[in-house]
C-alpha cells in the first residue's frame, strides 16, 4: 500500500511539473520564433524540437525536378537546349504548370506564355509578392540558369506551407517567357512585355526567326497569341515586391566561401550593330597600300571597344564584341564587308552611354582613316540599369542572419528578368554560388546545399514581404 501511494504521488508530481519543465527548457528554432512574432501566426506546435526541420527544403525532390526538366532538351545531356516555343519548350511548360498545381497554386498564363502560380493570401485584394525566373536555355547550355529560380520558388512555397505559414499578401511564382534572346533576338521578352513595352509589342508584329517563322505563328503553335500582346502589360505597382533567386554566374561567392549574395543593383546592357564595307579583292593581287579592308576595320574597332571600356574608370564597365563576321569569308579574299555586334554594360547608365559615344566616334574615325564605309551603326537596345529596393535588401539580409548563413552585398553584372520587373515593382535578387562561376555551358553546376540555402532564404524573405 505504501509503495502504491509513493508511486501515485510520484506520477502526480511528474504530471504537474511536466508543463513547467517543458516551458522552461524548450528552445525552438529562432527563425520560427521571429516569424511568429512578425506575423502573428503560429508556425508550429511548441514542443517541436528538431530545429533543422524549420523551413526545411526537400532538396532530393528539387534536384530530381531540375534533372527531369533538363531532359526536355534538343541536345544530349549534359547540355541543355530549350528554345522559345519549340516542342521541348512546350513540354517543359507543361511540367512547370503541373508542379505549380501539385503545390496547390492556382495557375494561369498570358498571351505570350508567361506562367503564374498564385498562393492566395488572407488579403487577396492587396498587391501580391512575386518571385520567379525563366526556364528557356540557349543552345548547349546548362540546367541551372533560371531554372533554380522557378523550381526553387515552387519549393519555397512548399516549405512555407509545411510549417503552416499563412501569407497576408498573396505569393505568386512567375515563369517568364524567353529570357534568352536565342530565337527572335529579344532578351527578357516576357518580362519586357509585363513592364509595358509598347515598342516591343509593335515590333513583334513583324518579327521573324532565322527560319522566317513569325513570332505570332510560333506563339500560336505553342497555344498562345490568341489575344493582343498588349493584354500582357501590367500597371506599375501591380506587385508589392518581386525577388528572383538565381545562380551567381560568376565566381565570387564560391571563391569567398559565402553562402548568399544579396544583389543591390543590376547592370544593364546596350547592344550595338556595326557594318563596314570595303572594296575587297584578291588576297595576293591587291597591294597593301591600296587596300580598304573591312575586316581590319572591324578588328580595330574591337580593340577600341576594349580601350574605351578600360578607360571608363570603373571595373563595373564591361564591353564585348560577341559577333564578328567577314564577307566573303575566304582565306584568299580581302574582306569586303564586316559585321560586329557589341555588348556594353554598367550599373551607371551615364558612364555606359559615354562609352557608347566613344565607340561610335572610333567607328567614324576608322571608317575615314581606312577608306571604308560605315554603312551601319545602330543601337539595338539601351536599357537603364536597376537598383534593388532597400525593403527587399533588408528583408533578405535579415533572412540570412536568422538562418545563420553568410552573405554579402553585390551587383549583378548579368541581366535578368528582374531588370524589367523593377519598372513595375520594387525588386531584389538572391544569388547562390555556382561552380567556378560557369554558366551558359554544360559544366554549369550548383551544389544541392547551396540551392537549399537559397530556397530557404527566398522562403523566409517571401514570408517577411508578404506580411508588410
Amino acid at each position: 500500500m505504501l509503495v502504491n501511494l509513493c508511486t501515485l504521488l510520484f506520477l502526480l508530481y511528474f504530471i504537474a511539473s511536466f508543463p513547467l519543465i517543458s516551458s522552461q527548457n524548450y528552445e525552438y528554432d529562432s527563425t520560427i520564433k521571429t516569424m511568429e512574432e512578425f506575423s502573428g501566426y503560429p508556425f508550429q506546435e511548441h514542443g517541436f524540437k528538431d530545429s533543422s526541420s524549420a523551413l526545411s527544403v526537400d532538396i532530393e525532390s528539387l534536384q530530381r525536378q531540375i534533372d527531369e526538366l533538363a531532359s526536355f532538351s534538343d541536345t544530349p545531356a549534359p547540355s541543355v537546349t530549350r528554345v522559345l516555343y519549340s516542342e521541348k519548350d512546350v513540354l517543359a511548360r507543361r511540367y512547370i504548370k503541373n508542379l505549380m498545381g501539385l503545390a496547390g497554386l492556382s495557375v494561369k498564363e498570358d498571351a505570350v506564355g508567361n506562367i503564374f502560380g498564385r498562393w492566395e493570401g488572407s488579403e487577396p485584394e492587396i498587391a501580391a509578392v512575386s518571385t520567379g525566373s525563366h526556364i528557356d536555355a540557349i543552345p548547349f547550355s546548362g540546367k541551372y540558369d533560371g531554372v533554380v529560380g522557378v523550381l526553387g520558388a515552387i519549393e519555397a512555397i512548399n516549405a512555407l506551407k509545411r510549417i503552416g505559414f499563412k501569407p497576408k499578401r498573396s505569393l505568386e511564382v512567375i515563369m517568364f517567357t524567353s529570357e534568352e534572346p536565342t530565337r527572335f533576338g529579344i532578351s527578357c521578352l516576357g518580362s519586357r512585355l509585363l513592364a509595358g513595352s509598347k515598342e516591343l509589342a509593335e515590333r513583334l508584329e513583324t518579327t521573324v526567326d532565322n527560319q522566317d517563322i513569325s513570332f505570332s505563328d510560333a506563339a500560336r503553335f505553342s497555344g498562345y497569341a490568341h489575344e493582343d500582346v498588349s493584354t500582357v502589360f501590367l500597371n506599375k505597382g501591380h506587385y508589392h515586391a518581386f525577388i528572383e533567386l538565381h545562380i551567381e554566374q560568376g565566381p565570387i561567392l564560391e571563391e569567398e566561401g559565402t553562402s548568399i549574395g544579396v544583389v543591390t543593383a543590376i547592370a544593364s546592357p546596350a547592344s550595338i550593330k556595326v557594318d563596314f564595307e570595303g572594296n575587297g579583292g584578291h588576297a595576293g593581287a591587291v597591294l597593301m597600300p591600296m587596300r580598304n579592308d573591312a575586316g581590319l576595320a572591324a578588328a580595330e574597332l574591337s580593340l577600341a571597344v576594349e580601350k574605351h571600356v578600360l578607360e571608363s574608370g570603373s571595373i563595373d564597365t564591361v564591353g564585348t564584341v560577341g559577333i564578328l563576321e567577314l564577307h566573303p569569308g575566304a582565306i584568299n579574299s580581302i574582306p569586303s564587308k564586316s559585321h560586329l555586334e557589341i555588348d556594353t554594360r554598367d550599373i551607371d547608365e551615364k558612364r555606359r552611354n559615354k562609352v557608347i559615344e566613344k565607340i561610335h566616334q572610333s567607328a567614324l574615325n576608322i571608317s575615314r582613316n581606312r577608306g571604308v564605309k560605315l554603312s551601319e551603326f545602330k543601337i539595338i537596345n539601351q536599357d537603364p540599369p536597376a537598383l534593388s529596393e532597400d525593403l527587399i535588401i533588408k528583408a533578405t539580409e535579415s533572412a540570412c542572419k536568422e538562418l545563420n548563413l553568410s552573405h554579402k552585398k553585390m551587383i549583378s553584372r548579368a541581366y535578368h528578368d528582374s531588370l524589367f520587373m523593377a519598372r513595375i515593382s520594387p525588386m531584389g535578387m538572391i544569388f547562390i554560388p555556382c561552380y567556378k562561376g560557369y554558366s551558359h555551358k554544360p559544366e554549369e553546376f550548383a551544389a544541392p546545399v547551396d540551392i537549399a540555402n537559397g530556397v530557404r532564404v527566398l522562403a523566409l524573405t517571401l514570408a517577411k514581404l508578404s506580411l508588410t
